[in-house]
């Protein structure tokens, strides 16, 4: 499958490749993508299928979005990209590098394990947000924001959603996500990386400390298939650690992939509590 990506850096950098989350797209990225970029990397962001402006399929598992990633660093002729994968695109991330290690320079997994999840509240709610507010009717998004605050109440996660809906050439609004292969396949995406395999190069998962989706139990799974990761809190973020807490997420994150010991030791022992 093709997907719609943006691109940010210079030919010759160490390549980046960033995954969304469920009803995220490549639009999230792209003040994260760019101040990146200046430090050396050249950043891919892909819109996941069913997402974004990529092409919309009923096959939506978590082999199909694999075999995605696979397709597109070949088609792209990207040589040992680094992987930051948020959510759903954490475990595409997880299980590339698992079944590909040879082909990944560095992971960043963030706020996801490999165990499976029930279905989530949120997730649910998003999709009968979507559902019952009709993109047509629409004057403006500050209507689409007040409409959503039924469903979410959390400012910068109604913002976040908000990207997912997009102005046509003729003037209209539309979601952008293929609400109904989400809808349909929703309970893949909260299925377990289930393998022997161990990705042996360096990896950072990043926790929110209000969040419930990585757990002190579930450190040794991580550390089982991930022997040199190092597992940071984020203290008093939520799952969408990258939304909330902009730069202390940066700054962690550009610290583990530059390499820069100091900065990034500092950062660990503090935990980002301050």
């Amino acid at each position: 499958m093709e997907l719609f990506y943006r691109k940010f850096g210079n030919e010759g950098d160490q390549p980046l490749i960033i995954l969304h989350g469920l009803f995220g797209l490549s639009d999230n990225w792209v003040s994260f993508a760019r101040r990146i970029a200046l430090e050396g990397f050249q950043v891919f962001v892909p819109d996941q299928r069913n997402h974004g402006l990529s092409p919309h399929s009923g096959n939506f598992n978590y082999l199909a979005l694999t075999d995605d990633l696979f397709e597109f660093i070949d088609e792209h002729h990207i040589e040992k990209p680094m992987l930051i994968g948020h959510s759903m695109g954490g475990k595409v991330a997880m299980r590339f590098a698992l079944e590909n290690p040879e082909m990944v320079e560095k992971l960043v997994v963030v706020d996801i394990g490999l165990k499976a999840y029930p279905p989530r509240v949120q997730h649910k709610k998003i999709i009968e947000a979507i559902r019952n507010i009709h993109p047509e009717t629409l004057k403006n998004r500050r209507q689409a924001e007040e409409l959503l605050e039924k469903w979410i109440p959390e400012k910068r996660i109604r913002l976040f959603i908000l990207k997912n809906l997009h102005r046509t050439s003729q003037g209209n609004f539309e979601w952008k996500p293929n609400i109904d292969g989400i809808e349909t396949n929703l309970d893949d995406m909260f299925d377990a990386i289930q393998t022997a395999e161990r990705f042996e190069k360096p990896a950072l998962f990043i926790k929110g400390g209000a969040s419930d989706y990585i757990l002190q139990e579930d450190f040794d799974t991580i550390r089982q298939h991930f022997p040199h990761a190092e597992i940071i809190t984020i203290a008093g973020a939520s799952h969408w650690v990258h939304v909330e807490v902009p730069e202390r997420f940066y700054q962690l994150t550009y610290g583990f992939l530059s390499g820069s010991p100091s900065w990034y030791e500092e950062l660990k022992k503090r935990q980002l509590q301050n």
